[in-house]
Order: structure tokens, then C-alpha cells, then sequence
């Protein structure tokens, strides 16, 4: 019988997460959540235990609050890349969980590059 998307999304999700980590070296990870209504990403310093930065559509004072869409998911991978930078990080890897590097996490991902974020 054929898996759930659930479970797909999963499976995809560990594999994706795995195969990052045996690349990372010592670089920061920028994981990116998506909701059917909002958008977020963290950059979380897997040593330490801890959030460096974090941009969600659900931060009024970002003007996307409740938006799930390019435009909301370009205005967060900006304001990620901000700032992490301010925070003095420039080098991350991209975890991209079980979605799709589609639509909105494409987006997200190159205005974080546009931002000054290398991955």
C-alpha cells in the first residue's frame, strides 16, 4: 500500500536533516518550518542548544502576520539574514526539512542569500 504524505514528508524530512549534518563542519543551521498560514525560520547553533536568530510571519512588526505566501516568505528570508548577521553569523546550511525547494522555501532561501547569508 502507498505511504501517507505524513509519512513521506517524514522520511524526506530525516534524509534531508542527515545528509546536511555529515556536510555541516561547524556552520550554523537555518531551518526552515512551513504552515498551511505562516512561515518561519531559525538559525540554531546545534552545539550550543540555542536560536541564534529567528524571522516568522507571525511578528506583527513585519507586516505578513497570518501570510503564507512568496512575498511573506521573501520579507522573512531578509529579515533572517539581517539578523544573523547582526548577530555575527554569515556562513549557515540550508535545512529545508521534508519541504520542497519550491515556491516559497525558494524564495525565502534566495532572499536570505540576497541578504548576505553563504550557503
Amino acid at each position: 500500500m502507498a505511504n501517507s504524505k505524513r509519512e513521506l514528508f517524514l522520511r524526506r524530512r530525516l534524509r534531508v536533516r542527515n545528509k546536511l549534518r555529515k556536510m555541516a563542519g561547524d556552520r550554523l543551521r537555518m531551518s526552515v518550518h512551513r504552515s498551511s498560514k505562516n512561515i518561519s525560520v531559525q538559525i540554531i547553533d546545534d552545539v550550543a542548544g540555542r536560536t541564534v536568530a529567528s524571522a516568522s510571519s507571525l511578528e506583527p512588526a513585519l507586516g505578513v502576520v497570518g501570510k503564507n505566501n512568496v512575498e511573506a516568505a521573501k520579507k522573512i528570508g531578509a529579515t533572517v539574514a539581517e539578523r544573523a548577521r547582526a548577530a555575527g553569523v554569515e556562513d549557515v546550511y540550508f535545512d529545508r526539512g521534508g519541504f520542497l525547494f519550491h515556491g516559497k522555501i525558494k524564495a525565502l532561501a534566495d532572499a536570505a542569500r540576497e541578504g548576505g547569508l553563504k550557503f
